[in-house]
């Protein structure tokens, strides 16, 4: 092994038995936080230890730093000769990541059962990727005491998802109205529910927002408010030190690779193939095939509402996709009209009210 890939695995042990170390600690001071702050650092540098040792870069040409997490997660799982991920792996890698990042940078409050979910997918999932690519035994190199981070795992993960919700219904009660802990159990599940479709964006607070007032209208479906999280399933085998917790999906929802450089997103989304069949125009290859500028396809766009209706477009990896439907519309109306007057018209519209 080389020895640059060596001292990083070592290193990404290190902040592992770290990250178990505040998870089983008595008291909670920094301790959610610390958990996922470490079990992501551990990943991020176990994925490069084992692109080194597979025989890949971790450094681009000409850059001084080495590549960050979502490239070290997309080599791991596409690069020919050197995969070792599977894209459901990956889920559990965007799901720790992006909750790293709001522990890091802004506000998230997990319950104890959901922060159980993560840190044991993810000791699982470490463990079977040291096994697939090092051959190497995590109850080898950790003391038996260290392993075992819960005594019993959530029977059904999913149904813990749902508790959060209604947990946020209890709390958006009259007389029980507590914004900011709403917002920070609302960001938590809505980073999962990202991370499962590929969206890397923290949400902001109007989505948040717009969460909190269905789940206090009453809605509280899983597959209705967090559609990403209701598209996977949560397999757990065994007890104690041996137990595994994986992220599996449900049959007939693929995951898809996410196109590199897609703006704000991660590396896989789990997607209904029926939808990505659909949707299958980017808003380039609408202009490409109207044969018009993309300025004078954003005015036809707005000022035929394409966006306002479902069977037309649909907000997907951060962007909008468009239907043929979309397609047939925009080409009549270029019919109808030169595209000329259809760019005068968006250019004299009534500015929108402040």
């Amino acid at each position: 092994m080389l020895k640059e890939a060596r001292l990083l695995r070592e290193k990404s042990l290190s902040s592992l038995t770290l990250s178990i170390e505040h998870f089983n600690r008595p008291w909670d001071v920094g301790r959610t936080d610390a958990v996922l702050m470490l079990l992501d650092h551990s990943f991020e540098m176990l994925l490069k230890a084992s692109i080194l040792h597979r025989g890949g870069r971790i450094r681009d040409p000409g850059e001084k730093n080495t590549i960050g997490f979502d490239q070290c997660v997309r080599r791991s799982l596409s690069t020919e000769g050197l995969q070792f991920l599977t894209e459901e792996q990956a889920l559990t890698l965007q799901s720790i990541n992006g909750l790293r990042d709001a522990a890091q940078h802004h506000l998230v409050d997990i319950s104890e059962g959901h922060l159980y979910l993560q840190a044991q997918s993810g000791i699982t999932l470490y463990r079977d990727l040291l096994k697939i690519v090092f051959n190497e035994d995590l109850r080898d190199m950790l003391p038996d005491r260290v392993l075992p981070i819960a005594t019993v795992a959530p029977l059904d993960p999913i149904a813990l998802f749902t508790e959060e919700i209604q947990e946020v219904a209890r709390l958006l009660q009259p007389g029980r109205r507590r914004r900011a802990e709403v917002a920070a159990r609302l960001r938590a599940l809505s980073i999962v529910d990202g991370a499962m479709q590929g969206e890397k964006l923290q949400p902001s607070e109007t989505a948040l927002q717009k969460l909190s007032g269905q789940i206090g209208r009453g809605v509280i479906d899983l597959d209705a408010l967090f559609p990403g999280i209701a598209a996977v399933r949560f397999v757990t085998e065994g007890t104690g030190p041996t137990v595994s917790l994986r992220i599996a999906k449900k049959e007939g929802v693929p995951v898809t690779l996410v196109p590199e450089g897609t703006v704000d997103s991660s590396v896989v989304a789990v997607k209904r193939v029926s939808e990505l069949d659909y949707y299958n125009l980017r808003f380039s290859g609408l202009a490409q095939k109207l044969e018009v500028t993309t300025n004078q396809t954003t005015a036809l766009i707005t000022l035929l509402g394409i966006k306002d209706k479902e069977d037309f477009a649909k907000f997907f990896f951060n962007t909008w996709c468009y239907s043929p439907k979309a397609l047939d519309i925009l080409k009549r109306a270029l019919q109808e009209k030169p595209v000329g007057e259809w760019w005068r018209q968006y250019r004299d519209r009534p500015a929108p009210a402040a």
